[in-house]
């Protein structure tokens, strides 16, 4: 059975990443796939309009993307063994949309999302990502319940 040829994690640098890494490389050793992590990076709320902000502002933001990215390539590297393809996603937007127009483009067979332990307040803010994903994607989702220590 070869059905999982590509295995999307959507990872928040906040989660225990590597818990959501091991499902993610031990589906992806079973069953041959590639692993995709993505990172869904907040629109920049300065430039959505027509206005280009200040020069010094977008270069900051281009840092901050540029050190997001090579983040997520660190994860990749850390957490999935090299005899794994892996592919690290950095893309600004909005959650839970950009994630499915994601899977959606590299037709992704199951998404993975860490679910937190957290606080009432904490799930009220958080939790909702989670589970609008779990209410609109058309794909198999493995959610990871994720206890930040």
């Amino acid at each position: 059975m070869d059905t999982l040829k590509n295995i999307m994690v959507a990872i928040d640098f906040n989660d225990s990443i590597g818990e959501l890494m091991v499902y993610a490389e031990g589906l992806a050793e079973k069953f041959n796939s590639k692993i995709w992590v993505l990172h869904v990076a907040e629109p920049e709320p300065d430039f959505v309009g027509y206005e280009p902000g200040p020069q010094y502002i977008r270069d900051i933001k281009a840092e901050e993307y540029r050190e997001e990215h090579h983040n997520l390539q660190e994860v990749c590297k850390n957490f999935i063994s090299a005899d794994i393809e892996s592919e690290a996603l950095l893309i600004q937007g909005s959650t839970v949309e950009t994630v499915l127009d994601e899977a959606k483009k590299l037709n992704i067979d199951l998404l993975i999302v860490g679910t937190h332990k957290h606080s009432f307040l904490h799930n009220l803010l958080q939790e909702n990502v989670s589970l609008e994903l779990i209410k609109k994607a058309e794909i198999p989702m493995l959610t990871i319940p994720i206890d930040e220590g």
